[in-house]
């Protein structure tokens, strides 16, 4: 009986588990797969049914094809309001390619929710904030990436379409999935004067031909015919408008920086996007997820641009946390990588005044099948065969993983196909979930360590204590009150640059209740040195520094009870009273 039992047990948990294998998703999610646009949809709506009353789900807008952009608000209503609370925003998948960013923020969502009340650090995070968290912001390139065929690089673009080769038409001459296996690969031609040979060590592969060796193939690239009869294959293909060229922060047009646009703003995802990022001033973290290269990128994106020296401290401690939880990622400022304009981290941080990151997911040399880890990887660029910046070794080495780890489902073999131009050519290479994604048995723990990394951060968030520190009577019927604000986290209650740039009001100190003959910043508490405020002393602006403090001073008269407020744009509102 009791095996019985056991074995009903084992099966029901194999039901739950692998329902998301038949359309049906089950929360706790799972990440041992990737998500299309379909199952993100059904997996927010899974979510938000499981947890009604720490969730809202809303839809922020719509795309350039009409799909709906989805946002999971988590807040607890019984510790406030979430506009009331700092606010952490996550994003992902601005390029349509880049899908792992997408289950990333499911992860967040599904972890600070399904362990809410069970862990203690998740408890007190969502307690204390306000989490906005769209997963897919380019809908339309996710849709596509999943059901059309695709190369690693393909469909990054908002899908406004565009004369890529000024000819008069649009978007006309993109990929052709030749041979209908759903990925767009590369083609290649017999030639003996061809400037590649067939690589000795595997026959999948192709070198370089040297000196006098004699040639074998010619690449011929990617997968395509000339669809409009213009002696050009795959030269006008979807968009291309590049939704992280296109925010409105030192934005460039395109003949500066390619992919920006016609003007600002003018993708109608990204518009929607940024009126529910604007609806909500008290968003004081930002991450943005991509994909590839293991990278945590700060402002500015541009050396042109200068930001505040206080800032990058903030920063240093987050990024350096982050470095720590996956110590093969890099933490560097974006201009470091290139530079770029109209990207959405500066907008998020010189416009909304929110510290923000963009994080670039997946190191390709992960992909190893070696003895010998640490061995440094050869560089040697050679992107004839779909793989940027490898050698010889490289490849042979991606192979290795892919046939004796990724179980041979990241590589095409070469296939023979009749060219309507070319003739008798070959088709193969690496399929589409390659190169730039995980195999889905590393997924798990990528989105893991990129979800720590922002807990890490919205453990930071400003975390502000009022205290009443002294009351002292001066006598003549005046008393000497001092008000501490102190901060024990990374975060400020706003950052330095947005104090510099005016970009919102300070923080407010308001006293009532009593009438105040003069207030200031308590500068030497010892010394009593005060730098007392000319007009209106019982309003005070300030900002509570990182892991700082911020004394006040106060001459009052009168008795009762003498009321404290501080409010802030991005902390916890407080009060607190003082019986006179």
């Amino acid at each position: 009986m009791k095996r019985y039992i056991l074995i009903t047990l084992i099966l029901s948990f194999s039901v739950l588990t692998f329902a998301a294998d038949k359309g049906k998703i089950e929360v706790p999610l799972r990440f041992d797969r990737y998500y299309n646009y379909d199952d993100v949809t059904t997996a927010l709506k899974a979510l938000n049914n499981a947890f009604p009353k720490l969730t809202t789900l809303e839809v922020v807008g719509q795309s350039e094809e009409g799909r709906n952009i989805y946002a999971l608000t988590i807040n607890n209503p019984e510790t406030g309001n979430h506009l009331e609370k700092p606010g952490v925003y996550i994003d992902g998948n601005i390029h349509g390619n880049e899908i792992q960013a997408g289950e990333v923020c499911l992860y967040y969502a599904n972890m600070l929710l399904s362990k809410y009340g069970e862990n203690e650090k998740i408890t007190k995070v969502v307690d204390k904030n306000a989490h906005y968290i769209i997963p897919v912001v380019n809908v339309d390139g996710r849709y596509h990436f999943f059901e059309d065929a695709n190369t690693p690089d393909s469909n990054r673009s908002i899908r406004i379409p565009k004369d890529d080769d000024n000819d008069g038409l649009v978007d006309e001459d993109g990929y052709d999935d030749l041979d209908g296996d759903g990925n767009i690969c590369q083609m290649r031609i017999k030639d003996p004067f061809g400037n590649y040979k067939t690589d000795p060590e595997d026959p999948r592969l192709m070198m370089r031909v040297r000196g006098e060796e004699k040639g074998e193939w010619t690449v011929l690239g990617l997968e395509g015919i000339d669809n409009d009869h213009d002696g050009r294959i795959n030269e006008d293909s979807e968009g291309y408008l590049d939704p992280n060229r296109n925010w409105g922060f030192d934005w460039m047009p395109p003949y500066v920086q390619s992919g920006a646009g016609l003007y600002p703003m003018s993708g109608v995802g990204l518009k929607s996007i940024a009126k529910f990022i604007e609806a909500r001033p008290n968003i004081i973290m930002g991450y943005a997820f991509h994909n590839n290269g293991g990278l945590w990128l700060r402002p500015p994106s541009s050396s042109d641009i200068r930001i505040d020296n206080r800032d990058i401290a903030v920063f240093d401690i987050l990024g350096t946390n982050s470095e720590k939880i996956d110590p093969d990622y890099v933490y560097q400022p974006a201009y470091d990588l290139y530079p770029t304009y109209g990207d959405f981290d500066s907008y998020l941080y010189d416009i909304i005044g929110a510290y923000s990151f963009t994080g670039e997911l997946f190191i390709e040399d992960h992909q190893t099948y070696r003895k010998d880890t640490k061995k440094p990887t050869p560089t040697l660029q050679d992107q004839s065969q779909g793989r940027r910046g490898t050698s010889q070794e490289r490849n042979r080495e991606v192979l290795d993983f892919n046939d004796h780890v990724a179980l041979g489902e990241l590589y095409k073999d070469w296939v023979p196909y009749h060219h309507p131009l070319y003739g008798d050519i070959e088709i193969g290479g690496w399929i589409k979930m390659s190169s730039r994604l995980p195999h889905p048995f590393m997924l798990t723990d990528l989105v893991h360590r990129a979800a720590a990394a922002v807990l890490f951060a919205s453990e930071n968030t400003p975390e502000v204590k009022m205290e009443v520190t002294e009351t002292k009577d001066l006598g003549n019927g005046l008393k000497r009150v001092r008000v501490r604000l102190s901060n024990e986290n990374a975060l400020p209650s706003m950052t330095y640059q947005a104090i510099t740039t005016k970009l919102h009001p300070k923080d407010i100190l308001k006293v009532s209740g009593v009438k105040v003959v003069a207030g200031g910043t308590l500068t030497d508490q010892y010394m009593d040195k005060v730098n007392y405020k000319e007009y209106r002393p019982e309003i005070q602006f300030l900002s509570v520094p990182s892991y700082g403090k911020i004394d006040f001073q106060f001459i009052v008269e009168g008795k009762g009870q003498m009321q404290i407020e501080y409010t802030s744009q991005k902390a916890k509102d407080l009060k607190a009273s003082v019986k006179l």
